[in-house]
């Protein structure tokens, strides 16, 4: 089967009008001052999605590369996240708020907004996704969705929420962590699963499987982990601040992995063990 996509594809969001482009960009560990420079090289490389967080605190970096881009600000998908309640619903509606004036301007918009752990307790993620469902009736984001959630965290949400299913489950996701549980679940309901360490922070760059593969491809090891996680249908969120690297990781659209060889990559599958950050709790 033919897996043909392109850098200007995107995907539905469950319940909305918003489309999310399917190829993404990272800046976890990107230092503020490098944060504009890696943001702009990736926009003009045809990215067009771009991955940000409180914990980053590159916020305000990726806004400033977005009004210099000479982009319209509606080509740009953008994201970002809140780690943890911040004292009461109003503290915490105030600090996602805060990331939008840093992202967006006062006048300004997210794309979509993700609780960024599900450590908070039943009562903080409650918290968490009020105050982003208010931000979205108040259309200061486009979507909002949650990161290392498991089945259980989403279920949880059902009978408060007014926003269900989430837009979104950003997890670790790779061949080594394929995280079956919460991706088939996920998909079921229509939530849009994103890969973030999508190519592992190269710990696997010398794996014989995957060296063999990119050598049989005749492409970068990054670039079949990317490839790999188009066609199983994540939208993948790789992250460097190397601008040639930039440009190669989006470059992963005139190539398709045979089926066999995606069992090959399906069979590196080490459950949670394989996980470098972490694996979601299902039960």
């Amino acid at each position: 089967m033919s897996n043909t996509f392109a850098l200007t594809d995107v995907l539905p969001l469950p319940n909305s009008s918003v489309k999310i482009p399917r190829l993404g960009f990272g800046v976890y560990r990107s230092p503020a001052t490098q944060t504009t420079q890696s943001t702009l090289k990736a926009l003009e490389a045809g990215y067009r999605h771009i991955d940000t967080a409180q914990f980053y605190a590159n916020e305000k970096e990726v806004g400033e590369a977005i009004r210099k881009s000479g982009l319209a600000r509606n080509e740009i998908f953008v994201t970002t996240k809140i780690l943890a309640p911040a004292g009461s619903p109003e503290e915490t509606y105030k600090k996602i708020s805060d990331s939008v004036d840093k992202i967006g301007g006062k006048d300004g918009y997210v794309d979509l907004f993700l609780i960024h752990s599900s450590s908070s307790g039943s009562a903080g993620r409650k918290e968490l996704w009020q105050a982003l469902e208010r931000l979205l009736e108040e259309g200061r984001t486009k979507s909002i969705g949650v990161s290392n959630f498991g089945v259980k965290h989403i279920e949880e949400l059902k009978p408060f929420a007014k926003v269900w299913p989430p837009h979104v489950n950003q997890i670790e996701l790779h061949p080594w962590s394929q995280q079956r549980v919460i991706d088939a679940y996920c998909k079921k309901q229509g939530i849009v699963v994103e890969a973030y360490s999508p190519i592992v922070r190269n710990y696997k760059a010398n794996d014989p499987t995957l060296v063999e593969l990119a050598k049989k491809y005749n492409k970068a090891t990054q670039q079949v982990l990317i490839r790999y996680a188009l066609q199983k249908g994540w939208v993948p969120l790789p992250k460097t601040d190397d601008p040639e690297r930039i440009v190669s990781n989006a470059d992963v659209f005139d190539f398709d992995i045979s089926d066999e060889d995606i069992a090959v990559l399906n069979a590196l599958d080490q459950g949670s063990a394989g996980a470098i950050v972490e694996a979601v709790e299902n039960e």
